[in-house]
């Protein structure tokens, strides 16, 4: 059963879902993290991966870049393919003087600039947060190994906002990236659970900046929480989030 975006049959995809937002990193990750990986779909270049991870089935499945691309492929993982829980992995820009290039945060809440938030319910801004259950295996695997806060996500990679930066970093904003808000709005409207643990790739403060080739590569420490937390708990039938 193929989707508008998705080509995998039934049955290709394993209920733990690891989605970086590049391709060649989710080909990258497959071949690194998996065993046995064996792509399942390549629509419009977006690359799917499944293997087994630690003797469970698991795959890699790039998103895009930006919320309503990483919307559409998570509801229809969620919603046609029998996936239970989506990790996010990526890359993102600190705001806080503390993190340093590499540093992993585990996203705890993701504020944003983009309707995502605002428009399910009329008149209400949602709070945008992880399924509780990731988030507590994540930090529990994590140990003092990553950073946990919020984040915020944008739909503006190149607009230059210092007064908005200034007054989310004093607010305790760990990093800005583009997917996390996206993907946990998608996770409580199909009752699925999701995450996001992130790499620092930039910093808007210090201007310092990893090239390309670590973009792509300086992901294990990041991939190996997400996929542990993945792993943590028991998947089959699983009706919310709770």
């Amino acid at each position: 059963m193929a989707t508008p975006h998705i080509a995998a049959k039934p049955g290709d995809f394993a209920p733990r879902v690891l989605m970086p937002g590049d391709p060649h990193r989710a080909r990258r990750i497959a071949a690194d993290l998996l065993t046995d990986a064996r792509q399942v779909t390549d629509v419009r270049g977006i690359l799917g991966f499944t293997g087994s991870y630690l003797g469970e089935p698991m795959s890699v499945m790039a998103s895009g870049m930006g919320a309503p691309s990483i919307s559409i492929y998570a509801t229809e993982l969620f919603r046609f393919y029998g996936v239970e829980r989506i990790v996010r992995v990526g890359t993102a820009g600190a705001l806080q003087e503390s993190l340093s290039l590499g540093d992993v945060i585990v996203v705890s809440s993701a504020h944003t600039d983009a309707t995502t938030a605002t428009i399910r319910v009329p008149g209400v801004a949602l709070s945008l947060a992880p399924s509780p259950r990731l988030l507590v295996d994540a930090l529990a695997v994590a140990g003092d190994a990553a950073r946990v806060g919020p984040v915020l996500s944008s739909d503006y990679f190149y607009l230059d906002r210092p007064e908005v930066l200034d007054r989310l970093t004093a607010l305790g904003t760990l990093a800005i990236e583009m997917e996390a808000a996206g993907l946990y709005a998608v996770a409580a409207a199909e009752r699925r659970e999701a995450l996001t643990v992130l790499t620092v790739s930039d910093h808007l403060r210090t201007g310092a900046a990893m090239d390309a080739a670590a973009r792509e590569t300086r992901y294990r420490r990041m991939v190996d929480i997400a996929a542990r937390a993945l792993l943590a708990r028991p998947v089959g039938g699983a009706s919310g989030p709770a």
